[in-house]
């Protein structure tokens, strides 16, 4: 471990400490003075139950300074890393205040069996805490990076083996502030000749092998010469994501789980299409009655068309719902369209000006309101309002293996391919986006890609 990288985890205990003590006190002053944070408002009747400032220092604000470092600890804010991204501080901090203030409110119910002095007075408290950490925390942060913008605390980094580094792992070393990547080298010997010119901080292998014999005399030597040792596993080192350390016995295990939604991401992810495919229909229930009455003035019957597409799995189908945009017959016409797809680049079949499109069909896709109706596949579990879109069967029989990992979650309305170019993008874009989406779903990327559906439809790119 570096000196600075010592240094600097080791002050961030003083000074959230020091943010701590700062919010107290001003919170107690705030009260005693009868100020609110709402300027030129006096909302707060003059304080009575504030106790003398000796006795809230000590029978207070040193409990509270060690209860918050305790739930920092807890959240292993204190781990001795070079940096930490700013927003994985950020909420580790307000994660931290939170569970500070539930821990302050059951002591003073559950334990000594009264009110807090002051509610208000409470609410300052977590919320100068959770400012006041964040501008030490950010001071800290911002003074490591000027250290390591002059090469202190920077870690020198070697790579080593038969086979390159991958490209994802040299792009961060090379452009990452923290790292001094050195290279790659296919020897031992190489290693120990560089040594002797600039200090080397980490030794990275990339095709570790415990039967090799190059192997094991790389890790002696790291050892004697108190170099971290660390290696890229061959199988996973182009699937970092999901990756978890677990065991069997005493024996530790490399893995990884192809998206987060296994477990409780699935739950959340259902729970959240429920709740909003109900909001959604609920809030365009009057656009959609509307486009039926469009659909029968002008086009007639039937007013809905039901696509079967692949759904979660490549070996099942689901009916989704879209409202007619095209001839009645429109099927039975495609084979004699194959030729003019302007997909050539994969499976997918695209046409531009297909000639089987309605004119209200043709505005419904200009601004995909032929989708509408698909919130009720998402209400009753057919779908996600985010995911891959859905396919045909045709199409999804010429997949490739790469191509059907899309299948590990539930189509969606939209997705991070629809919000980046829609049909704009060739077939092999298309689906590095869909796994992309796969392996680092999160609620809040759901969120994003949803908000970012409504200028994607309000441009005529890529609508087909």
């Amino acid at each position: 471990m570096k000196k600075s990288e010592a240094i600097f985890g080791v002050l961030r205990i003083p000074i959230d400490a020091l943010a701590v003590f700062a919010a107290l006190l001003l919170a107690y002053r705030l009260r005693q003075m009868n100020i609110d944070l709402i300027p030129g408002v006096q909302l707060l009747d003059p304080a009575t139950t504030l106790p003398d400032l000796e006795d809230y220092v000590s029978l207070f604000v040193i409990p509270g300074i060690l209860g918050f470092l305790f739930f920092a600890a807890t959240l292993k804010m204190y781990v001795l890393l070079t940096t930490r991204s700013a927003w994985n501080e950020v909420g580790k901090l307000l994660i931290a205040s939170f569970l500070w203030l539930v821990a302050v409110i059951a002591w003073y119910f559950l334990v000594k069996k009264q009110l807090f002095y002051s509610r208000i007075l409470l609410v300052h408290c977590a919320f100068f805490i959770a400012v006041f950490s964040m501008i030490g925390r950010s001071s800290v942060l911002l003074l490591q990076r000027a250290f390591l913008h002059c090469g202190i605390g920077v870690r020198s980094v070697i790579s080593i083996g038969g086979q390159s580094i991958v490209k994802a792992a040299k792009q961060t070393l090379v452009d990452d502030v923290r790292y001094n990547y050195l290279g790659h080298v296919q020897t031992l010997a190489e290693i120990k000749s560089l040594r002797d010119t600039q200090p080397i901080d980490l030794v990275l292998q990339t095709d570790p092998d415990p039967k090799n014999s190059v192997t094991n005399a790389l890790i002696e030597y790291c050892r004697s010469e108190h170099i971290h040792y660390a290696f890229l596993p061959p199988v996973l080192a182009e699937n970092p994501h999901q990756l978890r350390t677990d065991r069997i016995g005493l024996v530790p295990m490399l893995s990884f789980r192809p998206t987060p939604l296994d477990g409780w991401g699935r739950v959340f992810k259902r729970a959240f299409d429920i709740v909003g495919s109900l909001i959604l229909i609920l809030l365009l229930l009057p656009i959609l009655c509307i486009l039926c009455i469009l659909c029968i003035l002008l086009q007639g019957f039937p007013i809905f068309y039901i696509s079967r597409r692949t759904g979660d799995s490549s070996r099942s189908t689901i009916p989704v719902l879209k409202f007619r945009t095209m001839i009645r017959d429109a099927d039975t016409k495609k084979a004699a369209l194959t030729a003019k797809s302007h997909r050539t680049d994969g499976p997918l079949f695209k046409i531009k000006n297909d000639p089987r499109v309605t004119p209200l069909g043709r505005m419904f896709r200009r601004f995909s309101l032929d989708e509408l109706p698909q919130l009720f596949n998402v209400l009753v579990g057919h779908m996600s309002l985010v995911g891959p879109r859905p396919h045909l069967p045709d199409e999804v029989d010429r997949y490739s293996s790469y191509e059907r990992r899309v299948f590990a979650v539930k189509p969606g309305i939209t997705g991070l391919a629809q919000v980046s170019g829609r049909s704009d993008l060739v077939f092999k874009e298309e689906v590095r986006l869909d796994l992309k989406y796969i392996e680092e779903w999160s609620l809040r990327l759901d969120l994003w890609i949803l908000w970012r559906t409504i200028f994607a439809v309000l441009r005529k790119n890529g609508a087909d």
